[in-house]
């Protein structure tokens, strides 16, 4: 269970430069909580006079922000960091799951869950969006006290699967329930165009609907998706071929698919859209849906760059993702939002492509919104929860002319010096509270070890 401890009436967080994302940045600001939420946000020599119990956060020289949103993630996956180098997509994916199957037991999952969360942390990831089939990082969320949602995944890709596959999710989801807190919550995946049948999309929608979930899955990723889409062809079609699953052509794109199986209409997250055109984007922009952007992993594996200013010229609401770190190798939301702005640039030929302002809203209240949590966080507002994140400014990013510029460009790799979850402090100065960090990095060791044998013995 997570750590629990009582809450001072009230703590003022003092920085050089407060970003509150729907208002100009603040020099010398101040940010009070009372509890689990934010009461004023402005500069520090306007503050009202403190009253009663009254704890000061002295920030110094830092960027104080609203809490990172992490909009793809598979923590229990941190353990495969490195593991899969230098393998093409489809082979990766098999031997990603071929390992997960034959060596991660449920103790190893959530350690390595675990792992991802505090990495999220070290880094002032707030809320994280997590797939997978098991619920170790449902479980790492809950332990170590972030916010988040938990998208359990689903898999079928022969339609013969469809109603198992359902009446096995809809068993899951009702187990997990109870367990469901007011920091996380649940939702449901089907995984991908690759895994999953037509027929077990829709019926997933509906189930979505009918419990009232939020829906994720992983879309418009790679050429081979789209050839299997949209020519009934490729790596992705001969194995299924292989299994004796029937392939067709599905669509004019995966988008397309997905609208026609009625998977935009469930407060869907849509994860990569590297391929959305923009017909696509429309369709996107039209059904509502947020898109979790993971410039690192597209291009890690070679999937190309996703046309983030176009999505938000259609209005889409965009997030940042670090996705797993089997492929992307960490978790740094900063660097991530740098690498978005240079792709997007270089990709254009355009140095007016977005702006660093906008990039830290991507990784805040844009991913918030994309989650459709952002009447909760996303933002220094009063009345929101105080999810917060501090960053020292280090020596090799002064003088400051603006501290978006500086954040950006300047800042990746800058562990937060404070992070804050609905009030509690969770990580302070790299220490991230209840957790034995040390014996967490052991436990994930002696997995990786296994791991490396495992592939060893796989040649």
């Amino acid at each position: 269970m997570s750590h629990r401890v009582a809450l001072p009436e009230q703590v003022r967080y003092h920085a050089k430069w407060v970003l509150p994302i729907t208002a100009p940045a603040i020099e010398n600001g101040t940010v009070i909580v009372e509890g689990e939420t934010i009461v004023w946000v402005g500069p520090r020599d306007r503050a009202p006079a403190a009253q009663g119990d009254v704890r000061h956060d002295e920030l110094g020289n830092a960027i104080l922000l609203p809490g990172l949103v992490n909009t793809h993630t598979h923590l229990d996956l941190t353990v495969m960091r490195g593991l899969l180098e230098g393998l093409s997509f489809f082979p990766w994916i098999r031997t990603l799951t071929a390992a997960r199957t034959d060596v991660l037991n449920s103790n190893a999952l959530f350690e390595s869950a675990q792992l991802g969360v505090v990495e999220g942390l070290q880094h002032g990831i707030t809320t994280y969006a997590d797939t997978a089939p098991d619920p170790a990082g449902f479980d790492a969320m809950r332990e170590l006290g972030v916010r988040g949602i938990f998208y359990h995944e689903t898999f079928g890709p022969d339609p013969e699967q469809c109603d198992r596959a359902v009446d096995n999710l809809r068993r899951t989801m009702r187990a997990l329930d109870p367990k469901a807190t007011p920091l996380v919550g649940l939702g449901v995946s089907p995984h991908a165009p690759y895994s999953v049948s037509d027929e077990l999309f829709t019926a997933v929608a509906k189930l979505a609907v009918e419990l009232k979930l939020p829906l994720a899955t992983h879309i418009a990723e790679s050429e081979e998706e789209q050839s299997l889409v949209v020519d009934g062809d490729g790596a992705f079609a001969a194995f299924l071929n292989g299994r004796n699953i029937p392939v067709r052509p599905r669509g004019r794109s995966p988008i397309a698919m997905l609208e026609r199986c009625g998977v935009l209409s469930s407060r869907t997250l849509l994860i990569h859209a590297v391929r959305a055109d923009a017909t696509d984007r429309a369709t996107i922009a039209a059904h509502g849906c947020g898109v979790a952007h993971c410039p690192a992993s597209n291009a890690k594996l070679g999937h190309g760059i996703a046309p983030l200013a176009a999505m938000l010229q259609a209005g889409i609401h965009v997030g940042l993702g670090s996705d797993s770190m089997a492929s992307n190798n960490q978790m740094d939301l900063i660097a991530e939002g740098r690498l978005a702005m240079l792709a997007q640039r270089a990709s254009a030929q355009r140095d007016d492509v977005l702006d660093a302002r906008t990039m830290v809203e991507i990784a805040t209240l844009g991913g918030a919104k994309a989650l459709g949590l952002a009447g909760t966080i996303g933002s220094l507002e009063p009345g929101k929860a105080a999810d917060l994140a501090a960053f020292t400014i280090p020596v090799g990013a002064n003088p400051v002319y603006n501290p978006y510029d500086t954040y950006i460009w300047s800042m990746a790799g800058a562990p937060a010096c404070r992070v804050v979850v609905a009030g509690r402090e969770r990580q302070r100065d790299g220490q991230v509270v209840g957790c034995d960090t040390a014996a967490l990095v052991s436990g994930v060791t002696a997995t990786a070890a296994r791991l490396a044998s495992w592939k060893a013995l796989r040649g």
